[in-house]
């Protein structure tokens, strides 16, 4: 898997959300709620879409498989003048992450995810930092397909 290290200013987003553990993983559900409506966003900034997750500060070195977070459905935005109801906006800081191209199934998510936390990030000199996780699902993602590609976006510092 191909990596590399980017910094990125800060991102304006629009979408929905819920809390979830990885016990109980609703991200089918979320993405059911979101992609209908998702061409009701009207200042999108490209047709990509954006799964992220906010992680409590302690999640990954108390990692318990139960513990809940928040995940995001989103589209990027120029700004938050038009959000469509029942939609919340959602501002996303710069910062350093560590950027991963992943092609293969998406359903593989808990392995491509250990060899990060576990193999990379220890390896590469940096240190996980306290801010949102992303996936980009641009043109190229195929969900459930072995031929789909996607960026995975690691906060670091």
């Amino acid at each position: 898997m191909i990596s590399e290290i980017k910094t990125i200013s800060a991102k304006k987003f629009i979408g929905l959300n819920l809390n979830m553990s990885f016990i109980d993983n609703k991200t089918a559900e979320l993405w059911r709620s979101f992609m209908p409506r998702r061409k009701d966003i009207t200042n999108t900034i490209s047709n990509d879409m954006y799964s992220l997750q906010v992680y409590d500060e302690n999640f990954f070195s108390q990692f318990n498989p139960a513990t809940e977070f928040k995940k995001w459905a989103l589209v990027e935005v120029t700004d938050f003048n038009t959000v469509p109801e029942g939609m919340e906006t959602f501002d996303l800081e710069g910062g350093m992450y560590a950027v991963f191209y992943y092609k293969g199934n998406p359903f593989n998510a808990a392995q491509v995810f250990g060899y990060i936390m576990k193999e990379w990030l220890p390896q590469s000199g940096y240190v996980l930092d306290n801010r949102p996780h992303f996936e980009v699902l641009g043109e190229k993602y195929k969900n459930g397909s072995d031929e789909s590609e996607e960026e995975i976006w690691i906060p670091i510092r």
